[in-house]
Formats: structure tokens, C-alpha cells, sequence
């Protein structure tokens, strides 16, 4: 099958969202930046905080979709449940290097597309997250969505769910996502090209494993078999990569960024970075600039109570998986939702009881094997090296190898067909 083409007193409380147009991880960023900002002392940190602050892009406001506001929560540790959006957009406006020329740009909309869609629920004891990746050719209803102009788009019986950003703004990504994950969702950011590119630069570079050479025209993209760090463009161009990736369909590019992101977020919360207050400055940064936030999570005080709560999930526990999905019987380039394993994510969710994977990692990534040497930052080497170890990095955390997770007496058994890894899993991309 082929397909065209993220802890506090007051309860937090869940609204609905509306117009303009957003990763778990990406909050985590986000807090530890500020908060580490916060507590230094010195011109060198207030200069920092007031530099992160203004770096802010004018926020989105969120209403419900009865119209009512969505209340922004009070200052203080997040507590109870977390429910965020991330939009990744494929707009060009305003992006340079490769990705303003790619042949891959042909059909690009002004506007954009949510080509990658991705919903974090953080449970209420903060003991375990579930990140969502929702297929961006996932025929679903698409409800009437609030308008800037104080109007409404109308109801689509189905739709393609990459389309609805640029149909309603980034509310009508959160509506529609809602609707199939059963989450109130308060929270919600709209990230572009350049984001990925800064944040991968920020922390001096993400570590990739490569089971098969990588090469893929489209995006740019020639990478060797074995361990790569990648920064900047070449990031961005691993994370958008579809016809190098599996089987070449968007479904194998999910499983490839749910490696990069496990690979971030093991980067991130190694005591390097977390003990380093300029590369924080640096992710805070890049963040903030690169990232469109609703006007609820625009305040450097809600995002330090977010990224308070994550803390304390362990990576084992930081679960990613594609949202349940199988061929749309009236079209095989584009896929629907898959009733079982659909009906469980939702009971796990409603429940906020951890998920538990039993399928693959996905067609694009398989579980690491033998130890890799690593090739430098920036550009790959041009010898292939062999595929990395299972073992755990430093940076891994209660990590397991590439295998699944043993399940848990208190977790919700996900049917096999619905693919994913932890945060803590070593695996390789498979190149197509």
C-alpha cells in the first residue's frame, strides 16, 4: 500500500478549539528552557528570559466550538491530565534552503497541510504519555470548523485529514483530532520547516541508526547504512523523507519520525543537555521562534508547568504509536480508521490508562542489533558502518532494547496491527 504524501494545584482544565492553524517532547523543550532561565541568576539570564519572551510568534486564540473562550490555567506545577496538539505545516512561505526549490514542492498549497499531525496525553499521575501520530491520508469527517471572520466552514461527510489546516486553521486540526481520539484538547502549536532544522541544530544533533542506506531525490537525501548524527537541513529532510523511507508511503515516514522524536527526547533529557544552560537557551530559542502556540500555551509560566509535569515520565513510559488505521477500501492510496484497534486507544485514553504495544515499530524502522561507530556531525560518512547496538545509551534513560516492551497487568493491549515504539527503544530506519 502507497500514500501520497509532538503539575499544578488548579486541575487543568480541557477546552475546545477554533480558527488559524503545532510534540510532546517540543514542550518539554520549551519548559526546561524557561525554568532553567528562571532560576539563574545573573544580566546574562534576564537577558535570556526577556530574548526567549520576545522571540514568541503572535499567539492563536482557542475558543470552544460552542464559541466560549478556552480559560488559560492559573501560574503554578501543572497538575492532572495533559492533552497537546502539534501541527506540523508543509507551507513554503517564508522557508529557504532545499525545501523552497524541492521537486517535492510541486503541490504545495500556500496555505499548508497538516502533513504531520501528532496529539500528547500526559496522564494525571504523570507516570506515563501517549503520543499519537495521526495519518495525514486518514479519510475522517471533518466537523464545521470557526472561522477568523466569525463565520464557519462547512461539514465534510470525509475528507483527507491533512487538509485541515488550511480548511479551518489549526482549531479545526483540533477539533477534527478530538473527535477521533475522544481527548479534550486545550493546548496546540503549529510548527514549519525551519523549526525542525533549529531545533535538531540546537542540541548539537540527533543520533540516527540506519539498517539500510537512505536515499531519497525528493528531499535531498543520501545516507549511509549505520549511525548518523544529523543537523540542520539534513534533519529536516529525515524527518520529511516518504520515498526513501519503508515502503515509500507517508504510514513508513510516521514510523521513521516516531525514531527521530524517541532519538530527541533520549538526546534531551541526557544530564549534557539538561545541565547545560545554553544549549537550553538554545532549544528555547529555536523553539519559541519557529513555533506558532495557542494563546493558552503562549506563556513561558504554562510551559515550565507543562514541561514540570512530563519530568517525572520515565522514557519507557513515553509511548509513540500511528493512530489505528487500514486501507480505505474505496481508494488503496489513502487509509481509514481501524475499528479495534481504535475502540481500545479510546478506552486506554477515557480511562488514562497506559497503552500497551504488541505489534512492529512500523514498515520504515526495524529494532537496532550490533554496536555502530558513529560518523561526525553534519554531513554522512560515505562508508557504511555497522548497525548499532541494542544496548542502551547513557542518554536512553530505563531504556529497553529494540524489542517491545513486557506488558504491564494495568495497561490496554493495543490489537498488533497498530505499530509504535517507546521513547526508550533503540531501532534502525529501513531505506526503501
Amino acid at each position: 500500500m502507497r500514500h501520497s504524501t509532538v503539575a499544578r494545584p488548579t486541575p487543568v482544565r480541557h477546552g475546545r478549539l477554533p480558527v488559524r492553524r503545532a510534540r510532546g517532547p517540543v514542550a518539554r523543550l520549551l519548559a526546561g528552557i524557561v525554568a532553567v532561565a528562571v532560576v539563574s541568576v545573573g544580566a546574562v539570564a534576564a537577558y535570556a528570559v526577556q530574548d526567549t519572551v520576545r522571540s514568541l510568534k503572535p499567539s492563536v486564540h482557542l475558543v470552544s466550538a460552542a464559541g466560549k473562550a478556552v480559560t488559560v490555567p492559573a501560574v503554578g506545577a501543572e497538575s492532572g491530565a495533559v492533552n497537546i496538539l502539534l501541527a506540523g505545516t508543509d507551507t513554503r512561505t517564508g522557508q529557504g534552503g532545499q525545501f523552497s526549490s524541492s521537486q517535492e514542492l510541486a503541490g504545495s498549497s500556500g496555505a499548508g497541510n497538516n502533513d504531520v499531525t501528532m496529539v500528547l496525553h500526559l496522564s494525571a499521575d504523570h507516570q506515563h504519555a501517549t503520543v499519537i501520530s495521526i495519518p495525514r491520508d486518514l479519510m475522517v469527517p471533518i466537523p464545521s470548523c470557526p472561522t477568523s471572520n466569525g463565520g464557519s466552514t462547512s461539514p465534510q461527510d470525509s475528507a483527507q485529514f491533512n487538509t485541515t489546516l488550511s480548511t479551518g486553521g489549526l482549531s479545526c486540526v483540533v477539533l477534527t483530532a478530538e473527535a477521533l481520539t475522544g481527548l479534550s484538547i486545550p493546548y496546540a502549536a503549529e510548527i514549519s520547516f525551519d523549526g525542525v532544522s533549529a531545533m535538531s541544530n540546537a542540541v548539537g544533533g540527533v543520533p540516527v541508526c540506519l539498517a539500510t542506506p537512505l536515499k531519497d531525490p525528493y528531499v535531498g537525501l543520501n545516507l549511509p547504512a549505520g549511525q548518523q548524527t544529523l543537523v540542520g537541513d539534513q534533519a529536516l529532510a529525515f524527518v520529511r523523507s516518504r520515498h526513501g523511507v519503508g515502503d515509500g508511503s507517508d504510514l513508513g515516514r510516521i514510523s521513521n519520525q516516531q525514531l527521530f522524536l524517541s532519538s530527541l527526547l533520549r538526546t534531551v533529557t541526557s544530564a549534557g543537555v539538561l545541565s547545560n544552560p545554553i544549549t537550553l537557551f538554545s532549544l528555547a530559542k529555536a523553539a519559541t521562534s519557529n513555533l506558532t502556540l495557542s494563546d493558552t500555551l503562549s506563556s513561558p509560566t504554562t510551559l515550565v508547568s507543562i514541561g514540570l509535569a512530563l519530568k517525572s515520565v520515565p522514557l519507557s513510559a513515553f509511548v509513540f504509536l500511528q493512530y489505528p488505521a487500514m486501507t480505505d477500501p474505496s481508494n488503496v492510496n489513502r487509509v481509514v480508521p481501524e475499528p479495534t484497534g481504535v475502540d481500545a486507544l479510546k478506552q486506554a485514553l477515557s480511562t488514562d490508562t497506559p497503552v500497551q504495544l504488541t505489534g512492529t515499530t512500523g514498515n520504515g524502522t526495524e529494532s537496532a542489533t550490533p554496536a555502530p561507530s558513529a560518523t561526525p556531525s553534519g554531513a554522512p560518512s560515505t562508508a557504511a558502518t555497522p548497525a548499532p547496538s541494542a544496548t542502551p545509551s547513557a542518554a536512553s534513560g530505563s531504556a529497553s532494547t529494540g524489542s517491545t516492551p513486557a506488558p504491564t497487568s494495568s495497561a490496554v493491549s493495543l490489537p498488533s496491527n497498530v505499530t509504535g515504539q517507546t521513547a526508550a527503544q533503540q531501532t534502525c530506519t529501513k531505506g526503501n
